[in-house]
């Protein structure tokens, strides 16, 4: 039984939806990227979105959920309300599940909390422990559409959206839902910020993914979400048939933070996603990498895809220096722009139904092209330091199946196959 994915409804800096993100991923466009002053002096670059500070914006919002981080989210999931209302009439609200994914812990009530107990020794009044909770966006999408479904939460960092994804799908195969909203949330709180800092991980400078010339990540914030069908459940939409084809996860119980170096445990969870799939590496046409710009997560990065594809790498590339890194947002949100790609592409066969695909097909890979040398070469997908990573990119290559990697901190390894129906699921 296959698992159809609607469009994205989606909002990040790069953009507020679907069109406007995709052409910035095309040309490497970072001006969403800007600098943010924290506690007065100190200064970072963020993927900030803008327009979603007006607590008026969350009016119409059930009781309780009047958070900047609720009004991104719906900002995002209002994209894909058709979907959402076509699913609750095919199948009733108690078959339509929710699968959300982020890191935020009720921070914009929660640091306020905990200043006011520091300085006064109480709490503010009505605030409660539930606001510091990860189920949050959950909660909050399924009150907002009124599912009936199981709501999930998957709070694994920075894999946190693509394991929503996965479990979304697993609430599917298991006959629990026939439809499933999956995706994420995530802002860029003072504590994320601050704490990415103190681990010295933050760059002063954008992000440089795998350039020998890398100084850290780049923080950004922005929602995605999906709804997921049974694939013998008629559409409801006019959308092309795009799947998910295949899921992988693994756990590098290495270190608390830092991944495996040698990329096994990245490599498995690529591997089980392909073996899900029922597809080969070289069905694999692009891989939208992980790569957040740090020197231990880019080096077993560059090894995995090395240990999966051998020397025949599809394109690959990272877009956090568009987006900045959304932590439990990015799965879904990277996971739009795999979408994006196979609706812009002609499937084989299919030559005269859209332009042939060329290199500004695909999400370019933002870097200064300085590539470093202690890495096994990757082919980056429209760059120009490509010829000297291991060659051009295939040119004109329709594009139907990609792969999303999202790697968090504990090892926590998610991938994801996505394609126009090609696989076993």
């Amino acid at each position: 039984m296959g698992i159809r994915l609607s469009a994205p409804g989606l909002v990040c800096c790069a953009g507020g939806g679907r069109e406007d993100f995709f052409r910035a991923a095309l040309r490497g466009d970072s001006g969403g990227i800007v600098p943010v002053v924290i506690s007065g002096e100190r200064r970072f670059l963020v993927g900030r979105v803008k327009g979603f500070d007006d607590p008026g914006g969350g009016a119409a919002f059930p009781r309780g959920f009047d958070g900047r981080i609720y009004r991104i989210a719906a900002a995002a999931l209002e994209q894909i309300r058709s979907e959402i209302g076509q699913a609750v009439a095919d199948f009733g609200a108690e078959r339509v599940g929710v699968c959300a994914g982020s890191c935020d812990n009720g921070s914009e009530l929660s640091l306020p909390a905990h200043r006011a107990y520091f300085s006064d020794g109480a709490f503010p009044g009505g605030y409660e422990l539930r606001f510091q909770s990860a189920a949050l966006v959950a909660d909050f999408t399924a009150e907002l559409f009124g599912l009936k479904g199981p709501c999930l939460t998957a709070a694994t960092a920075c894999a946190s959206s693509a394991g929503a994804l996965a479990r979304g799908a697993e609430l599917i195969r298991a006959g629990l839902c026939d439809a499933v909203v999956a995706g994420g949330a995530d802002i860029v709180s003072e504590t994320v910020l601050l704490g990415f800092s103190a681990l010295e991980a933050v760059s002063d400078t954008l992000c440089n993914p795998f350039s020998r010339n890398r100084r850290g990540i780049t923080l950004g914030e922005g929602a995605a979400f999906f709804v997921m069908r049974r694939g013998d459940a008629p559409a409801g939409t006019g959308e092309p048939r795009i799947e998910l084809l295949g899921c992988g996860e693994s756990a590098d119980a290495y270190h608390m933070t830092a991944p495996r170096p040698d990329g096994s445990g990245a490599a498995a969870a690529m591997t089980g996603a392909l073996l899900d799939a029922g597809i080969k590496p070289a069905q694999v046409d692009y891989v939208n990498l992980h790569g957040t710009g740090t020197k231990l997560n880019d080096g077993m990065e560059a090894l995995a895809v090395e240990a999966v594809f051998g020397g025949a790498s599809p394109p690959v590339s990272s877009t956090k220096p568009v987006t900045g890194h959304t932590l439990g947002a990015a799965g879904a949100l990277e996971l739009s722009l795999c979408w994006m790609a196979i609706a812009a592409s002609p499937a084989a066969g299919q030559d005269g139904a859209a332009p042939p695909v060329s290199r500004g097909a695909l999400p370019r890979h933002c870097w200064d092209g300085e590539y470093d040398g202690e890495m096994p070469a990757l082919r980056f997908a429209g760059s120009r330091g490509a010829a000297e990573s291991g060659g051009p990119e295939n040119p004109r290559r329709p594009i139907n199946v990609c792969m999303s990697n999202s790697f968090a901190f504990g090892g926590c390894n998610t991938c994801l196959v996505i394609g126009r129906g090609v696989g076993n699921v």
